[in-house]
């Protein structure tokens, strides 16, 4: 499929054919996912009785990941599905993180970038501890992927970033989130190490705060409730059969798919990890 279909055909997929009743037993494994977390907390005692963790983290600041990480690795030895959800969508052009970076890029693929890494010794030491388990990095794009590639210079603040706007930067992050679990599975694959990326869908979130007028409207019209976009991301950090699919993109609703091409090519991998860990070292 080319990258425009691929990108409608997502939009409108079949009925889901797995679903949370799916899930197998989770006792003993412990799962973190970035989000809006109290919130989630209450809502999950609400339907549970059980109450999780809150860690406050700000994606948008380096310092506060590399502090969230630390704390999270002195309460848990072993984590065995980190969920990278959290994320910004079509912010004004103004905004930038504390260490400069485009507000979206910033968030969406170098604080979660960051934050695996500094948690990657909880990561590893599952299969560590028994070769039988694999741990899951699930990281959520979006159809946005087959909409950019990466710009190089539009990282950080300047002409060429402000050039782009916001929808461009937005696609961006996307792509960059692909081409991140992508070059993670390379990476981490033979340690144990399951990496997928996931377009959870068009949700109705509070992802679309800063959409207005028609471009809001027209956004609604394909919007799904939040709690389908869940479906997605669940499969590939639960599923048993989801252990094999390091390095894949899912879709919609707990399907391997394929994400744009460009997000698979080693050469961009390596090259964007590599100005990652360049960056994050000055923190």
């Amino acid at each position: 499929m080319g990258n425009t279909w691929s990108l409608v055909a997502q939009m409108y997929p079949p009925k889901p054919q797995w679903g949370v009743d799916d899930i197998p037993s989770l006792t003993g494994k412990v799962a973190v996912v970035t989000d809006k977390s109290r919130r989630a907390i209450q809502e999950l005692k609400d339907d549970t009785g059980r109450e999780a963790l809150f860690l406050l983290l700000d994606l948008a600041d380096l310092r506060d990941v590399k502090r969230a990480a630390a704390e999270l690795l002195t309460k848990e030895p072993k984590i065995h599905i980190l969920i990278n959800n959290a994320g910004v969508m079509y912010c004004p052009i103004a905004e930038t993180t504390a260490q400069g970076y485009d507000m979206q890029f910033g968030t969406n693929v170098v604080g979660h970038w960051y934050f695996t890494e500094r948690l990657m010794p909880a990561l590893l030491a599952v299969a560590a501890d028994d070769p039988s388990e694999k741990a899951r990095v699930v990281t959520t794009s979006s159809s946005a992927n087959y909409l950019a590639t990466l710009t190089w210079d539009s990282f950080v603040d300047g002409p060429k970033r402000r050039a782009m706007g916001t929808t461009e930067l937005y696609n961006q992050s996307k792509h960059g989130n692909v081409v991140v679990a992508r070059e993670m599975a390379r990476r981490y694959g033979h340690r144990g190490i399951v990496s997928t990326s996931v377009n959870p869908g068009n949700l109705s979130t509070e992802l679309q705060r800063y959409l207005t007028g028609m471009k809001k409207w027209a956004v609604s019209q394909i919007l799904y409730p939040a709690s389908f976009g869940a479906l997605t991301q669940l499969y590939a950090a639960t599923a048993p059969e989801a252990a094999d699919m390091n390095g894949q993109f899912l879709i919609p609703w707990a399907r391997v798919g394929k994400a744009r091409a460009e997000t698979g090519d080693p050469a961009v991998g390596t090259r964007l990890w590599e100005w990652l860990e360049s960056e994050c070292q000055k923190i």
